[in-house]
């Protein structure tokens, strides 16, 4: 297969060290404190970049310096993915890790396409709707999320080698060198890892391995800390000498499915752990699947997202579409995030009724995507009223202006954690990926002696149909993938990129990314300004979750007036994202403050 990137004859040594690239203001933002690794110390973060040769922004800043790294000695777009995705299951072990999965969008410069490999979680060969029943009624929620019955089989270590198969120019062994350095020599613990600790102390204390490693001495790891996962290290060498097969084959898949079919529980636990049921040959079947992307048309660009398993790039899709009608640059900021807010309602009541596992469900993506399905769900918003949830759907193979098909279908709960990741490279390859293990912590369960904590992926399936009267097409299945909200994207203008971002927070995932290109697009703000807006996400429900710089705004009170209902949700997303700028530059952004905030850098800053 031909791979369109420049190729280097030169080797990137495992041992190289990790270099961390200079940060530089994006036009129009206050200038940040320049990115330098003290001596010793850890990289500091900055939440925006700009220069050439490439871009990188994710959460962590060594996760950032390892894609940074690649990119500098001559790798692509994907092969710096894979390294930071590497780094960000080290640094970041709650959100990522190959005990996981995620979506992985690809822009192939030489050819203008865009691709997208699925590495969701799948469920056991032996699952089916009742997986999450117990006398014919829906277990409690934690008895799915902490237990061998939540774990699907992981994705991640396939995703890579798909990917670096079809698109990378370096090899997997390579790509792992950061990272396995990471584990082995440690990274300095932040607030952040510290508070996500503590708010899984409880659950972590009940599983002997994960309290090992992640409650050292019993207690809470300290601020400025060097935590190490010398297990992780291990395993990571065992993947870069065997290749990711031997995760799924072997005495670490023998590990893995011993782990989920006998949770190993501290003595004197009052927990309720149920099993799960996963095979060897459930490990041994796992395979990535390639997707065509989704496409919608907005303001005159091209924006690709990910196909179901994932709801994402229909719901963003469908979102945009609506709002096409709508010039939102000349809108006020209260009609602005009105119109917003009730597109998000609508794509999700059309989201929860219609997509599923594309391998079970008989998804209508082109009527979802179309723009005369839009049209005729837009014709249910007005600017001096709100909408009322749940929302019945539409039916996007018979659209009627401002008609429903059957009942409503209530929201159903989905995780908030994942971890998201974009680059950019020389030659103009651009990745959007986002990789999860579910809620933070994932399962709770960490494989004795490998230092991953396995997912618990498999709660994005709804335990019952949300409407008994309604089909709900992502129930439990042999070997199905659990519905996701996770929407990397990337937007194309005459056939090159202009952009592309991602971001975790589940369900808010969907809302985040509109949200998002909303304000980059039509509202003008510069990527990071967009990116740090604060946030509000409407998810087919009676109330609308705002952050406190929405609760406290007084577009509140003139939202309320003409009928919204609001919440408080302390944090929303965690976006980061790549733009082409129009004399060449890449511009990479981060969060500034959410998750402690991001870290962007590129390979040669440059005003």
């Amino acid at each position: 297969m031909t791979r369109s990137v420049g190729r280097n004859t030169s080797v990137l040594a495992v041992a190289a060290a990790l270099i961390v690239s200079l940060g530089a203001a994006a036009p129009g933002a206050a200038a940040p404190a320049r990115e330098r690794a003290a001596p010793g110390g850890p990289p500091v973060k900055t939440p925006v970049a700009v220069g050439y040769g490439g871009a990188v922004a994710s959460v962590d800043a060594d996760a950032s310096a390892a894609g940074i790294e690649v990119l500098r000695r001559g790798g692509n777009a994907v092969d710096a993915a894979v390294a930071t995705a590497a780094a960000l299951g080290v640094t970041e072990p709650y959100s990522s890790g190959i005990g996981g999965g995620g979506y992985f969008v690809h822009y192939e410069a030489a050819t203008g396409k865009v691709r997208t490999i699925d590495g969701r979680e799948t469920a056991p060969r032996s699952a089916d709707a009742s997986l999450f029943l117990a006398d014919g009624k829906p277990i409690p929620f934690e008895e799915g999320q902490t237990s061998g019955l939540g774990v699907g089989v992981p994705g991640t270590p396939a995703t890579w080698d798909a990917a670096l198969a079809s698109w990378g120019t370096r090899p997997l062994a390579e790509l792992l060198g950061p990272a396995e350095r990471l584990a082995r020599d440690g990274f300095t613990v932040d607030g952040t890892f510290r508070a996500q600790t503590q708010a899984n102390q409880a659950r972590f204390a009940d599983f002997p391995d994960t309290a090992k490693l992640f409650l050292p001495g019993g207690g809470l790891p300290v601020v400025g800390s060097v935590f190490k996962n010398p297990d992780l290290a291990r395993t990571y060498r065992r993947l870069a000498r065997e290749g990711t097969r031997a995760l799924y084959r072997g005495d670490i898949a023998r590990d893995i499915v011993r782990t989920v079919r006998t949770p190993p529980v501290a003595p004197g636990a009052t927990r309720t752990v149920r099993p799960g049921d996963l095979t060897l040959r459930d490990l041994r079947a796992y395979e990535t699947v390639r997707r065509t992307p989704t496409r919608v048309s907005y303001r005159g660009l091209d924006v690709y997202g990910m196909a179901p398993s994932s709801s994402g790039g229909i719901a963003v899709g469908e979102g945009l579409n609506i709002l096409e009608r709508t010039d939102l640059s000349k809108a006020t900021a209260a009609r602005h995030l009105h119109r917003f807010i009730e597109a998000s309602r609508v794509a999700f009541a059309d989201r929860g009724r219609w997509v599923g596992d594309p391998a079970f469900e008989d998804v209508p993506v082109r009527g979802l995507l179309s723009q005369r399905f839009a049209d005729a769900r837009a014709c249910l918003i007005k600017d001096n009223a709100v909408l009322t949830s749940p929302l019945a759907p539409g039916d996007p193979e018979n659209p009627v202006p401002c008609g429903a098909s059957g009942p409503p279908v209530p929201a159903t709960y989905e995780s908030d954690n994942t971890t998201h990741l974009t680059v950019a490279d020389r030659w103009g390859n651009v990745v959007a990926y986002t990789l999860t293990i579910e809620s933070t912590g994932g399962s709770g369960i960490t494989v004795p002696g490998r230092g991953f904590l396995l997912n618990n992926e498999l709660t994005d399936f709804s335990f019952a149909p949300a409407n008994p009267a309604v089909h709900d097409p992502n129930l439990p299945g042999p070997g199905k993938r659990p519905r996701s909200s996770i929407s990397p994207t990337i937007v194309v203008d005459d056939g090159r990129v202009r952009l592309a971002l991602g971001s975790p927070g589940g369900a808010t995932i969907i809302t985040t990314v509109l949200q998002t290109l909303t304000n980059r697009l039509d509202r003008g703000m510069p990527l990071v300004e967009a990116i740090a807006a604060p946030r509000a996400s409407q998810r087919n429900q009676t109330t609308t979750e705002v952050e406190p710089a929405l609760w406290n705004s007084p577009l509140r009170a003139q939202l309320e007036a003409i009928g919204h209902r609001f919440r408080q949700n302390p944090e929303i997303g965690a976006a980061t994202g790549v733009e082409r700028l129009p004399d060449g530059r890449w511009l990479a952004a981060a969060e500034k403050v959410r998750r402690g905030g991001g870290s962007a850098m590129v390979v040669r800053p440059g005003s």
